[in-house]
C-alpha cells in the first residue's frame, strides 16, 4: 500500500485539478453554488443542508482546491487528489462567515475543514487522514461509485 501512496503522490497535478467537465476545481465549485443568498441567509440549516446535498462530495474548507489557504484543507484536497476524486464541490468558508459559522453548528464540529459523502457528515482532516490510511476511504468512495486511483496504482506496482 505504502507503494501506491507513493505512487498516487504523482498523479498528474493538472488532471486532479480539473472536474470532469475540465473546467477547474475551484471555478466548478464557485459556479456549482457556492454559499447561496435566499432561504433564511448562507448560514442557515436549511441553505448549509442544499449545499451538503448538491453532490456526493462536498467539501467546506478555507480557500480552494486550487490555492488551500490552511495546511488542513491543503491535506483534504491532496487526500482526494490520491484517490483520483476530481468532481466534487468546494465551499470557501472564508468568503462567507455566515456559511462558516453555519456549517459548525450544522454539523455541531468545530472545526473546518469539512468533507461530507453523499449528504453525511465524515469530519475534518484528521478523520479523512484517518480513512485513507485505514482503506475506509477506499470502501466510502466505493458506495458512491467512485473507483479510487490507489486500486488502479496499486495494480500498476503489482505488474512490475
Amino acid at each position: 500500500m505504502r507503494a501506491a501512496v507513493r505512487t498516487g503522490w504523482r498523479i498528474g497535478a493538472a488532471a486532479a485539478l480539473r472536474g470532469r467537465t475540465g473546467r477547474p476545481l475551484s471555478q466548478a465549485a464557485e459556479e456549482g453554488g457556492g454559499a447561496e443568498g435566499g432561504g433564511g441567509g448562507s448560514g442557515s440549516r436549511e441553505a448549509v443542508e442544499r449545499l451538503v446535498r448538491e453532490h456526493p462530495v462536498v467539501v467546506f474548507m478555507k480557500g480552494s482546491p486550487a490555492q488551500p489557504l490552511c495546511g488542513f484543507s491543503n491535506a483534504v484536497v491532496q487526500i482526494l487528489r490520491l484517490h483520483g476524486v476530481e468532481d466534487y464541490r468546494a465551499h470557501d468558508v472564508l468568503q462567507d462567515p455566515d456559511l462558516r459559522q453555519g456549517i459548525k453548528n450544522y454539523s455541531n464540529w468545530p472545526t473546518i475543514p469539512q468533507v461530507y459523502l453523499n449528504g453525511e457528515f465524515v469530519g475534518g482532516c484528521d478523520i479523512l487522514l484517518q480513512m485513507h490510511q485505514n482503506g475506509d476511504l477506499v470502501e466510502e468512495l466505493k458506495k458512491l461509485g467512485i473507483r479510487s486511483a490507489l486500486l488502479d496504482a496499486e495494480k500498476d506496482q503489482e505488474k512490475k
